[in-house]
């Protein structure tokens, strides 16, 4: 059955709009390369116990190929089931579309069958498509399911999207956020004039994407003009792959963005977390080599910290850079207080026990 977005849980929309730390969940794999479930639910817990506000599964940080092999069925489910059974707080269930318009039509009704709230909708086949037959494509999706868009940077997969793109595929009324995503501050800005022009200001909300930029995009109130009138809209959230690592101490980040917002007064301390943060996801992501290695250096994060067991991905060629291992060692040293690594000790035991369920979740005291 379709789900539109005002049929969402009242709970859920609310936390969608407030503006909540949305991890882009892993993969956790065996090394012969099948689908390690007890680390994978250990993820989904980690998240959950850090205290994000939702889950992204089925996105670019858990790789695309699970699709070939047949994991998204099964990625999908796992993180759904620890949804329902880790905690009793609302949490956003958003899953990864794909591929051609019956592909992600497909994809879309699992998800909906699996409990998921909405889509991200990923562009990437439609590289060389014009706007009338991605918005067309657009469409059909959300005739399904509430959508997130996803403005993915061509550098691992996306395509340039323009300011009239953006202000027509706000005008779909199922569309309830988007990810900005394309590490591009022009670009950044197109999102935002296309989703002012299109009058959808309210009913769309923003979340970053630009992990080299993410503190600032908090941060930040955007100015649009539309007409005769200035209209303020700010990024309140953010769905990003740096934030499945050191993802209790981006929960508090975003706290403090939120009070410094609220409060009206920016301190110079926080304004400074954009160049600590950036300069971490320099070495998660593997900025120096193109991104080549930023899916193999947030696992090797989690490696480190023992929530995966080991460094495989599902494509054996895709792998850290040379120097990337180094990289992290620099801001594992040079930002301690930005890892979570004394939480993730005290609770990894719990997070990887089979036996663990809701009921005992509630009664053990979170370090």
């Amino acid at each position: 059955m379709a789900l539109h977005r005002e049929d969402l849980p009242k709970d859920v929309l609310d936390a969608l709009r407030r503006g909540v730390v949305i991890p882009a969940h892993p993969l956790a794999l065996h090394k012969d390369r099948t689908l390690d479930e007890t680390r994978q639910r250990a993820l989904s817990r980690y998240y959950i116990d850090a205290g994000a506000g939702g889950l992204a599964v089925g996105v670019h940080t858990t790789q695309f190929a699970i699709r070939d092999v047949g994991l998204y069925e099964p990625v999908l489910r796992v993180a759904a089931e620890e949804m329902d059974n880790w905690t009793d707080r609302p949490l956003i269930r958003i899953a990864g579309l794909c591929g051609p318009t019956e592909q992600a039509l497909k994809e879309a009704r699992l998800a909906l069958d699996l409990g998921y709230h909405a889509g991200l909708l990923s562009l990437a086949a439609f590289a060389s498509a014009g706007d009338d037959e991605i918005i067309a494509h657009c469409r059909a999706v959300a005739e399904e399911i509430p959508l997130v868009g996803f403005y993915l940077q061509p550098a691992v997969g996306g395509r340039v999207l323009s300011v009239d793109f953006w202000r027509r595929f706000a005008e779909i009324d199922n569309v309830v956020a988007i990810k900005i995503a394309p590490f591009n501050r022009y670009r950044t800005l197109d999102v935002l004039r296309g989703v002012v022009e299109a009058g959808a200001e309210n009913r769309i909300t923003l979340y970053t994407g630009n992990d080299d930029h993410i503190v600032a995009d908090l941060l930040t109130p955007f100015s649009i003009r539309r007409g005769d009138e200035m209209v303020s809209v700010r990024i309140v959230g953010g769905l990003l792959g740096h934030w499945c690592a050191w993802t209790s101490s981006a929960v508090r980040l975003l706290e403090q963005c939120h009070a410094a917002v609220a409060r009206g007064e920016i301190p110079p301390a926080l304004l400074a977390e954009d160049a600590r943060v950036t300069d971490s996801n320099a070495a998660f992501f593997d900025a120096a080599n193109d991104f080549a290695g930023c899916i193999a250096g947030c696992h090797e994060v989690l490696r480190r910290q023992g929530l995966l067991e080991n460094l495989v991905l599902l494509d054996p060629g895709e792998k850290m850079s040379p120097g990337q291992a180094e990289e992290l060692d620099r801001v594992a040293a040079a930002y301690p207080d930005l890892a979570d690594d004394d939480f993730i000790t005290a609770n990894l035991k719990r997070w990887l026990d089979p036996g663990s369920s809701l009921a005992r979740a509630r009664s053990d005291k979170v370090a």
